[in-house]
């Protein structure tokens, strides 16, 4: 059998405030492109199908076209929710869309009914577990006590297990592969993840999953290796900057008769590239060295001596897609730049400087009363060290 594992689609999500449906509607047409040019038996997407818990009509309506290409292609398709998810909305009507090859697994209570896949070996059962707070899903899971994401994945785990043992004891003959949108030690954040700390500590061990042939997890957003068995797809799109340098990909698995035959990582397009760029206004909009950029997703970096104005607008006349920018004051930290402007002067010479800067330069008037001020401090600090003075000497 031969499986796609995706995940963190987050349908729905914007960039900097820019829509990317059309983005995330042409990467899933890629998956729905690769599930037909690979024969690809099931794809399995453990968690963060949308971005939000009440996803726009629009996210919903690109969602079900991406399905729908990607079960057109000939993939049935198990999918778990995330924490972006509401296992209720996104498991409603679950029963009707299993008949037409779409398995949405959200209830805490079925992680131990899985969907059973048959090929020519036997059947590979897929147990899907949702995104797990312990503070909500432990009674649930006959854990009472539990605090932490650990005890509460160890818990499902167990009840996985279980299900083998028996089909075991039964003389089945099955495969296993779990979907889990959780955070496991080893693995690396991007900083486009949401925390999934809240109702305890949020890590878990990668031994947790112990017994079955592959775990498919969700909720990092970068493809990574925990063991052999054991990896995250990350997403099919960049969702920060600081995944620039990151290249998108899914993992496509073969098991054989004994389980895990082989693991092979596929990249997918990029959409829209992403860049950081760095300079005046004035270097940006001429400096060559940035043409390959022009197309990209932007984020400038501005060095003017003085902020510019309407910068934004000025950049996205050469970067169409120019959508974050900052400024920086070219001379270094502005700590170190306060520091050296007010070595040696008095109070008053900067309370008035730093008048002139916010306001205006203040009158005469505001001048003498700044100076009273500052004086009468100054007499109240030296009555107070003269009577610390004198506890101390008493």
């Amino acid at each position: 059998m031969r499986i796609l594992h995706t995940s963190d689609w987050h349908m729905g999500r914007t960039f900097h405030g820019v829509d990317l449906l059309a983005d995330q509607g042409a990467v899933l047409g890629s998956i729905a492109e690769l599930v037909a040019a690979r024969s690809i038996d099931v794809v399995v997407v453990p968690g963060d199908i949308y971005d939000r818990a009440v996803p726009s009509a629009d996210a919903v309506l690109v969602c079900n076209r991406g399905l729908e290409a990607i079960r057109a292609a000939g993939a049935v398709i198990v999918a778990t929710s995330g924490n972006h998810d509401s296992p209720a909305r996104l498991g409603a009507g679950a029963a009707f869309a299993a008949a037409g090859g779409l398995h949405l697994m959200t209830r805490v209570g079925d992680v131990a009914t899985p969907v059973v896949v048959d090929d020519e070996h036997g059947g590979v059962a897929f147990y899907g577990i949702p995104y797990l707070e312990p503070e909500t899903t432990r009674l649930e899971l006959d854990v009472p006590a539990a605090r932490t994401h650990a005890e509460v994945l160890g818990a499902a785990m167990d009840r996985v297990r279980g299900d083998l043992d028996a089909r075991a004891a039964a003389g089945q003959h099955v495969r296993s592969v779990v979907l889990a949108h959780a955070f496991i030690v080893g693995g690396e954040a991007t900083g486009s993840e949401r925390s999934i700390s809240s109702g305890g500590i949020e890590t878990a061990p990668a031994s947790a999953f112990d017994g079955v042939d592959y775990v498919a997890l969700g909720h990092l957003h970068s493809p990574q290796i925990l063991t052999d068995r054991v990896r995250y797809s990350g997403s099919p799109l960049p969702y920060s900057f600081g995944e620039r340098s990151h290249r998108k990909a899914v993992w496509i698995l073969e098991l054989d008769a004994n389980g895990l035959g082989s693991v092979e990582r596929v990249d997918l397009p990029v959409v829209r590239g992403l860049a950081r760029v760095e300079g005046t206004v004035e270097e940006l909009l001429s400096d060559a060295t940035y043409s390959d950029v022009e197309d990209h997703y932007v984020s400038a970096v501005l060095t003017d001596d003085v902020r510019p104005v309407d910068a934004m607008r000025l950049l996205q006349q050469r970067f169409r897609y120019a959508i974050h920018l900052e400024w920086r004051r070219p001379e270094g930290s502005g700590e170190l730049r306060y520091r050296d402007r007010v070595r040696g002067r008095s109070d008053l010479a900067i309370a008035t400087s730093f008048l002139t800067d916010m306001r205006s330069e203040p009158t005469a008037a505001e001048s003498a009363l700044l100076a009273r001020a500052l004086a009468s401090v100054q007499r109240e600090d030296e009555v107070t060290d003269g009577a610390a003075a004198d506890r101390g000497a008493a």
